[in-house]
């Protein structure tokens, strides 16, 4: 009986055994068709070549690739429905649906040369990438286009505007519409790729002057100016002065390659400014010593800047208050004499010095404190900077300002240039960098104000080429290079362990400066465009 029993529950537990295992089997072969059947009709996952912003974009990016041939015709109707369908889309990987959703439509476009330009077509990407994975997009297209394509940083531009944020932060800050398709400037990023070993001095660099791509002129606390060439090659040595040189600048002659040889001018707080001639022809033997060909006396306090203007004129400012105008012309011979070859005792020196002295032509009157900087841009206009807390310009031919800006802080530096040589740059005791544009009536407050250096500001120039572009350096030790189309510094260059006094453009994309760690530094390969 037991047996019998026995053997119908073994029968029974086979029989459901067998009928289980064929529902799952059924019910796996179905699950394996879905699943095949989904993948032929879905995007496939594929990591694009290129890496991941952080954690921004630490994920895999989605490409839709096409569909197969009997999805053709489907395919097509859908794109029909949706203009400008991208031919691929770009998107987050983390699995987040939400966040996936979040693409913005964008064309890139360019004013580079042919090889960098991407295709015209428009992409869908996620809206959180900021420049560096735009730039990231932008290489991937270039390689897809040509293999051989070296990556490389770039920058953006979304309604004139530099974008410094993730697209979607940029497009609810500035009111634009994420449903459209974004039409997205990309540019080469102004960064220096390329610094050279310094440049040693004996003492502080107060002043460099870049005006000349053939050389580099600056001057020091150890009162000596000096002719550097590229490969730090110093060439010639301007010895006189009895005191620090607090600012030097090249006069820019007619014929300044000509047999007369180029003209420099420095200024010192021995209260005199000195001219120098700088022959076109290399010395033999280097460093050579020259000695200047006019002193220039009148100043009764250590001047503080010197300016050249048109033809053969610098002007002058100094802790007296003034600014003074003087002639710089020479004779054609006879103007250059290496010390060296000079053997005359002091007496003799100190007369034929006073012979070779030369008096202003004019004297600007109005500032109550130092002229710390003067720019001569125009023939009739120069502009002064005082730590009596203004900015004047000047009409030299009625020797009054027709312009006072008062900006409540001691100003050390000036320039003028940018948007039709006409914005005025500014910097002085607090970090901000400050610009105005004289040509807006009814206001003289300063339509930019860059913040981001910690210390006084000593320096700053307009790019020569560029209506955007200027740098900073300051007593925080940073040069910042700066473009009027973001409120943040393109590059910050660090190379300085103390003050930086002094900076300067030089051959359109390097920049030079020279600070209280007695070094000049190149900071070249800065494309500017």
């Amino acid at each position: 009986m037991h047996h019998k029993f026995f053997l119908i529950n073994l029968i029974t537990g086979l029989l459901t055994f067998s009928i289980t295992s064929l529902i799952l089997l059924i019910a796996k072969v179905c699950y394996i068709y879905r699943r095949s059947r989904e993948d032929y009709e879905q995007p496939s996952r594929i990591k694009p070549p290129y890496y991941s912003e952080g954690a921004e974009l630490n994920s895999d990016c989605v490409i839709c690739l096409p569909f197969g041939e009997e999805r053709k015709e489907k395919d097509l109707q859908r794109r029909k429905k949706a203009e400008d369908t991208p031919p691929f889309s770009v998107m987050d990987i983390d699995g987040d649906a939400a966040e996936a959703s979040k693409l913005v439509r964008v064309r890139f476009v360019t004013k580079l040369p042919p090889a960098l330009k991407v295709p015209f077509a428009s992409i869908a990407i996620p809206s959180n990438l900021t420049r560096m994975g735009l730039s990231e997009i932008v290489n991937m297209l270039l390689q897809n286009e040509n293999p051989e394509c070296q990556p490389q940083p770039f920058d953006f531009l979304i309604d004139g505007e530099l974008v410094r944020m993730s697209l979607e932060e940029f497009l609810i800050a500035k009111g634009i519409s994420a449903e459209r398709i974004l039409e997205i400037e990309y540019i080469k990023a102004v960064a220096p790729r390329k610094q050279e070993d310094p440049y040693l001095h004996d003492d502080w660099v107060s002043a460099v002057d870049g005006s000349n791509p053939s050389f580099i002129f600056t001057g020091c606390y150890d009162s000596f100016g000096r002719i550097w060439k590229a490969g730090g090659l110093c060439t010639h040595v301007l010895e006189g002065h009895t005191d620090a040189i607090t600012s030097v600048s090249i006069v820019n002659h007619e014929g300044v390659e000509s047999h007369r040889g180029i003209c420099l001018s420095t200024a010192s707080k021995d209260r005199t400014l000195r001219l120098w001639k700088l022959d076109a022809a290399e010395p033999e033997n280097l460093p050579m010593k020259i000695r200047a060909f006019k002193v220039l006396s009148g100043h009764t306090s250590s001047v503080q800047c010197v300016s050249a203007g048109p033809g053969d004129m610098v002007c002058s400012g100094s802790w007296d208050c003034s600014i003074k105008i003087w002639q710089t012309s020479f004779d054609a011979e006879g103007d250059v004499v290496p010390i060296k070859k000079r053997k005359v005792d002091a007496d003799t020196a100190l007369n034929e010095e006073s012979q070779l002295k030369g008096g202003a032509l004019s004297t600007l009157v109005g500032h109550t404190q130092c002229v710390s900087s003067v720019v001569w841009p125009e023939h009739e206009t120069i502009y002064s900077a005082s730590w009596d807390h203004s900015i004047r310009r000047w009409d030299l031919e009625t020797g009054k300002d027709s312009l006072n800006l008062v900006c409540g802080k001691v100003v050390n530096c000036l320039d003028v240039g940018g948007e039709s040589s006409a914005l005025i740059a500014a910097g002085g005791s607090d970090p901000t960098l400050r610009i105005w544009d004289p040509r807006k009536p009814g206001t003289l407050a300063p339509i930019f104000q860059f913040s981001s250096h910690s210390s006084w500001i000593t320096a700053c120039k307009w790019h020569k080429r560029s209506w955007f572009h200027l740098l900073s350096a300051s007593y925080d030790g940073k040069v910042m290079l700066w473009d009027l189309r973001t409120a943040w510094p393109l590059a910050v260059i660090d190379s300085h362990k103390e003050k930086v006094l002094c900076a300067d453009w030089w051959r359109g994309d390097s920049v030079i400066s020279g600070g209280a760690d007695s070094k000049l530094f190149i900071s070249s390969e800065i494309s500017i465009q």
